[in-house]
């Protein structure tokens, strides 16, 4: 699913060279559930931004899905994106003046899927999330963990084969993350491919590995026991 060789991500910060990935090598097989951990500044989310296609390194290598992305122009970014990639993010990225199915559409919409069946796809999704009974409620009319969930939807609803999220339980308390937490292991055991971004080791541990960075490296690369 993921394959990334040797890359790199230098910024210039003056006359110094800042190495957020210093020669990565990654490996990441379909329907796998990894965890990529690290301390602030250890280069976990300049590589969520590569994985995510969001981003391009400075040298190296990135194949999604047996796509090389390395080499792709801005608009085949944005179909992988769409396609590919089901984001979540630990502020969930809900607008504001939007309702829940409007927010989970919007992936749709970019896709240029007709009205009724986006409707469709979206109210299924919230469904599968355990909002269909919150489909025209506002995000400020849903707690945190139901925004979350809202924000699973949205990921879900385009049927991308990976999810990558970015501290998904960061901005929620210990019981909405356990929930969140449970959701996303049951995708992975339909099949999706799980690629979380955490800096919590209890987080980490409930994937079935862990990858673990620092200084733009990889220092670790194990199965979750």
């Amino acid at each position: 699913m993921i394959k990334i060789e040797d890359m790199y991500k230098i910024y210039k910060m003056g006359s110094t060279n800042v190495y957020a990935l210093n020669g990565i090598d990654i490996c990441i097989e379909p329907k796998e559930f990894v965890a990529i951990v690290g301390q602030s500044g250890s280069g976990k989310s300049t590589l969520m931004n590569m994985i995510g296609c969001l981003d391009k390194p400075t040298s190296g290598e990135y194949y999604l899905d047996g796509n090389r992305v390395t080499k792709m122009k801005e608009n085949e970014l944005a179909d992988i994106r769409n396609n590919k990639v089901g984001f979540i993010f630990q502020s969930f990225n809900l607008l504001s003046k939007l309702s829940a199915l409007e927010n989970v559409e919007l992936p749709l919409v970019y896709k240029g899927i007709g009205r009724k069946e986006r409707y469709k796809m979206a109210h299924k999704a919230l469904e599968r999330v355990g909002l269909g009974d919150r489909v025209n409620h506002k995000p400020t009319e849903l707690s945190g963990g139901q925004q979350q969930r809202v924000a699973i939807a949205r990921a879900l609803s385009s049927r991308p084969p990976m999810i990558l999220a970015d501290e998904p339980t960061g901005a929620l308390d210990s019981k909405s993350g356990q929930e969140i937490m449970k959701m996303i292991k049951e995708l992975n055991d339909e099949g999706k491919t799980i690629v979380l971004i955490t800096h919590e080791h209890h987080i980490a541990n409930q994937a079935k590995r862990i990858i673990q960075l620092q200084d733009g490296k990889v220092v670790e690369d194990s199965e979750v026991v």
